[in-house]
């Protein structure tokens, strides 16, 4: 067998684990291949043979390239260009649909993610979920042991706290309720008010497809990432006329549908009575692995 052959067999099998590394850092089916492709890359650049762990290096290796990744998001505050999103391949939807499906990672916890800064992201997930020791976590982050702790220790208190919060489904509900019947209405005020200033809305490969297709019917111009307040309020204003409001996976949020199935979900994560997050999910696949409940507004939670 010759080394190249080797390593190939030892790569792909630990690509799912690889994989799954990456989808809970990044979220992203498609941004998550990219990772693993980008450990292959570089497993080929250098001497295999002195490499001890070759699935401990590789996992360091993903978890350095999330991390950059991360920090790309974070500093740029761009959407991506449109362009990019419209020509997603068919593969990358169908591995987000199935890192769903296999509930590797739940869309309420990815929502809270998103609210960590990129080392917090790192040092939870490798953490609290991969069981990583505090010192490998530290040379990935290249940082002391002592800071790669307090990463993780904030993480956790901030998760901690906004589950907390978002127990609360009276108090998520009339945020959400209220953001609905503003868009509705086409209050822009009054969506500003119920923003977060540094609000993030994220849509999926086939919301994008679908408004991009559309848009001369007046769908809105949906992107991978959407931020900013008074974007995402000229976003829905005017919109969302059919949508009702729902309890999603446990959290508050909004669906639209046809005959009783739901076509598109609209995601919310709630902190200090304002919308953070918005993610716009249509993909089939992705929708019937949600718990979706209607909810009547006089009467309550109907199914």
């Amino acid at each position: 067998m010759t080394e190249q052959h080797y390593l190939t067999q030892q790569f792909e099998a630990s690509r799912q684990h690889l994989h799954k590394v990456a989808y809970r850092m990044l979220g992203s089916g498609s941004e998550a291949e990219d990772a693993v492709q980008e450990a292959w890359f570089r497993l080929n650049r250098v001497e295999a043979a002195s490499i001890e762990n070759l699935t401990a290096w590789l996992t360091t290796v993903v978890a350095r390239v999330c991390l950059d990744m991360l920090r790309a998001r974070k500093s740029n505050h761009e959407a991506i260009d449109d362009n990019v999103a419209e020509i997603a391949t068919d593969a990358a939807d169908n591995i987000e649909a199935e890192l769903l499906q296999l509930d590797l990672i739940g869309p309420a916890l990815l929502l809270l993610l998103d609210m960590l800064t990129p080392a917090e992201r790192v040092a939870f997930v490798l953490h609290d979920v991969f069981e990583l020791s505090f010192a490998e976590i530290a040379a990935i982050l290249e940082l002391p042991e002592a800071s790669a702790r307090q990463h993780a220790s904030r993480a956790r208190r901030r998760i901690r706290g906004a589950t907390t919060a978002e127990q609360d489904a009276e108090r998520q509900q009339s945020v959400v309720a209220a953001f609905l019947l503003a868009a509705r209405e086409g209050n822009f005020d009054a969506l500003l008010r119920l923003l977060h200033p540094d609000v993030v809305l994220r849509a999926d490969a086939t919301a994008i497809k679908i408004s991009t297709a559309n848009k001369a019917k007046g769908a809105p111009e949906f992107a991978p990432e959407i931020r900013g307040a008074d974007k995402v309020a000229a976003t829905f204003k005017g919109r969302a006329a059919g949508a009702q409001l729902a309890m999603i996976n446990g959290l508050a949020g909004g669906t639209w549908g046809v005959n009783g199935k739901a076509m598109v979900a609209f995601c919310f994560t709630v902190a200090d009575g304002k919308i953070a997050t918005v993610n716009i999910v249509m993909d089939r696949a992705a929708l019937d692995s949600f718990d979706i409940q209607l909810i009547n507004t006089n009467n309550g939670v109907t199914a």
